[in-house]
């Protein structure tokens, strides 16, 4: 029987990346720029893991950090996003594990503020841990958002 890879083996997995992409000029319009940054998912693990307690960033803002790191224009928010998934994952496995310190996915947000109904424990546990760190969420429609989140952006 196949071994199932844990999420902190998928973390690990670089595939080859980063990996420096030019861009044609209608993907260029499409995605923000002519050259991308395809980042590795330890890449992601690590800025992610520089968001301290009581603080936020949003994808975008990893995005763009990852860009200017790479010297490039943009950075792919499919892998970014897929590998922020992964990170916030392994960080879970990891706290079953017992590990006290690890990276605190929960305090990414997606773009205006909304939490990512996609982490471990879904809608509700992200709440809980941002709620426990000071931040107030409120419910617009079916989506979730972090309160004057502007205010808690930390540059990464």
């Amino acid at each position: 029987m196949k071994h199932r890879r844990t999420w902190q083996e998928k973390l690990e997995d670089d595939k080859d990346l980063p990996k420096t992409l030019q861009l044609d000029d209608d993907k260029a319009r499409r995605w923000g720029g002519h050259t991308m940054i395809v980042p590795a998912p330890r890449e992601v693990d690590a800025l992610m893991k520089r968001i301290p307690k009581g603080r936020l960033a949003t994808l975008n803002d990893l995005r763009a950090q990852l860009a200017a790191a790479h010297g490039t224009e943009t950075a792919c928010p499919i892998t970014t996003g897929i590998f922020a998934w992964i990170a916030a994952h392994a960080a879970e496995e990891a706290a079953r594990e017992g590990r006290k310190r690890v990276t605190p996915y929960w305090r990414l947000l997606k773009v205006g503020g909304e939490l990512n109904p996609k982490y471990p424990g879904g809608l509700e546990a992200i709440r809980a841990l941002l709620e426990a760190e000071g931040h107030t969420v409120e419910q617009r429609r079916k989506r979730w958002f972090v309160t004057d989140y502007e205010k808690a952006l930390v540059l990464l």
